[in-house]
């Protein structure tokens, strides 16, 4: 394996990055490193999150700007604040100390003005989200005729949140870039057009496979009834006591109600999504990462570009509709050479679709027992006594209170104070799990009937009018940014309905069609109907009358 500085990374850099303890170059960087220093070749990187593509694109960057002309030379592109965010702290920690380079963060959710304000200072790389920096641009705030050097990080993200026209007007907006360096988790159409329409003969390369799963990840699903589904999410909890990690829900109602059950319990969790303020956010992230609350709740657009060390577990409280969206929920663990779970809670209804990401992904799931009330008992119980036995001690005046402590436990035994600690340790966890269910689907031959209609279930709903589903139009496509995951879930937020309401969904370039059982039809309309999106105001009607159905 070549080293940095056999990849061509000069002195100043390798002595910042040693600092950090970066010793061997991941795949990414071995393969994309030799050729980004060369300055003029468009580049597509073609790997999961996780792999250290921030150093990939960030160590040549680094290298070839010209430090003395204090002028934006490098625009980094990302689809969220939080990875802007990371992205430019990294770069601050690989820049040579002694190298006068200023990286500027752009972003929305907070003041304009100020950022402004810094970049009228003079600035060498500019890393921005997609909507903000189109703003700066449009108030002339910001010059990007000097740009030599585009990187697009995540684009199947940018693509996915409906950033495409965006990304395209950057792209037209920097006339003079000598490369364009893309990269991605996965490769959909979309990315092919925009890199045929703007990136000449781009070298590409692809680290493990497009949608695979990371080899560091354990793929584990737990099969149960619909109804059962939050109790198996609290086993999972309980059943891994030392557990950090996210929660992925479908919806923004499904996120907080989850939260607020889990809190209401004495779960040390909080919840993120769209409706939060980016001070909001801000505080749920900043307490998230630094382990004060151990669970985040998630909708997938809300987590986009969320880049946190350590996670231990992502739970997949639904499956999602899109493989590619379940590759980039199961990447936020298992990142940086660690190893991580992604465990999906799985009905009946859903054993079909594993199968079809499992194929996908090329990875095999491990069906799990749902853990017993006394397996998570006995797991609590010994992780408790790991953690009072490695406490320590050394610190404060513990031994002050000896006399005192001895004198109180004089007439008890050594066996009855045990007992004691863990009664007051356990004694909630005991009660709640005396009389608990089996939640386990255990009729093997039943979950294989039910897969079986659930594949029946599929190939009907390929056919339009099956059923009592009443037909709605919307006038959102593909044109609008949508693919068919993110529009659902945008319309099952805008109308807070359940996605068991749902049949098919027809998706066109211009207009939709959307399967709804009557009873809730109604309610979808009066949600989404008149809104704005994008600033065009969206029509949504009964598909067969033209109107609202009454």
């Amino acid at each position: 394996m070549n080293t940095f500085e056999q990849l061509g990374i000069e002195e100043g850099l390798l002595h910042s990055i040693s600092a950090l303890g970066f010793t061997q170059p991941t795949p990414i960087q071995q393969k994309a490193i030799p050729v980004l220093l060369q300055g003029t070749k468009d580049f597509i990187g073609l790997a999961q999150t996780g792999t250290g593509k921030t150093a990939a694109f960030g160590l040549p960057l680094l290298q070839l700007i010209s430090k003395e002309d204090r002028f934006p030379q490098a625009l980094i592109v990302c689809p969220t604040r939080e990875l802007c965010l990371q992205i430019t702290s990294d770069l601050d920690k690989f820049k040579n100390k002694k190298d006068h380079l200023s990286i500027t963060a752009v972003y929305g959710g907070t003041s304009i003005g100020m950022q402004i304000k810094d970049l009228k200072k003079g600035t060498h790389i500019v890393v921005a989200t997609p909507g903000r920096l189109i703003d700066l641009i449009e108030r002339k705030a910001i010059n990007l005729e000097k740009i030599h050097y585009v990187v697009l990080d995540e684009a199947d993200e940018m693509l996915n949140m409906g950033f495409k026209d965006d990304i395209e007007f950057i792209l037209k907006n920097t006339p003079n870039r000598q490369s364009t360096w893309l990269f991605s988790a996965t490769m959909p159409p979309e990315i092919r057009q925009v890199s045929k329409r703007y990136m000449e003969k781009p070298f590409e390369i692809t680290i493990g496979k497009t949608n695979e799963g990371s080899a560091n990840i354990d793929h584990q699903f737990y099969a149960t009834q619909h109804h059962n589904r939050y109790e198996v999410l609290k086993r999972i909890i309980d059943f891994n006591p030392g557990l950090y990690g996210i929660v992925f829900a479908r919806t923004k109602a499904d996120t907080q109600d989850i939260a607020e059950k889990l809190t209401r319990e004495g779960y040390d969790i909080d919840a993120i999504h769209g409706d939060l303020t980016q001070q909001q956010r801000d505080k749920v992230m900043g307490l998230f990462r630094d382990k004060s609350v151990k669970l985040l709740v998630a909708t997938d657009v809300a987590a986009r570009g969320i880049d946190v060390q350590g996670i231990t577990h992502v739970i997949n409280y639904e499956l999602p509709d899109d493989t590619e969206v379940y590759t980039h929920r199961s990447g936020r663990t298992g990142r940086a050479g660690r190893s991580g779970i992604s465990v999906s809670i799985v009905t009946p209804k859903e054993v079909y679709r594993l199968r079809q990401i499992e194929k996908l992904v090329k990875t095999q799931f491990h069906k799990m027992d749902i853990p017993s009330g006394k397996d998570v008992c006995r797991k609590q119980f010994f992780h408790f006594i790991d953690k009072m036995l490695s406490a320590d001690i050394s610190h404060g005046e513990y031994e002050t209170y000896l006399p005192v402590l001895k004198e109180k436990f004089a007439a008890v035994e050594k066996e009855e104070i045990l007992q004691r600690v863990a009664a007051l340790e356990f004694d909630r966890f005991l009660k709640y799990y005396e009389n608990a269910a089996d939640l386990n689907l255990r009729d093997d031959r039943r979950q294989g009937r039910t897969q079986e209609a659930g594949q029946a279930r599929e190939s009907k709903g390929k056919k339009f009018g099956g059923g009592s589903y009443q037909r709605l139009f919307v006038n959102l496509g593909t044109k609008d940014g949508f693919y068919k995951a993110s529009f659902l879930q945008f319309i099952l937020d805008m109308s807070d309905l359940p996605k068991e309401v749902l049949g098919r969904i027809d998706m066109k370039e211009m207009n939709s069609w959307v399967e709804i059982e009557p009873a809730a039809g109604k309610k979808m309309i009066k949600a989404i109907d008149g809104k704005n999106y994008r600033g065009r105001k969206i029509r949504m009607n009964d598909a067969e009358t033209g109107g609202r159905r009454k």
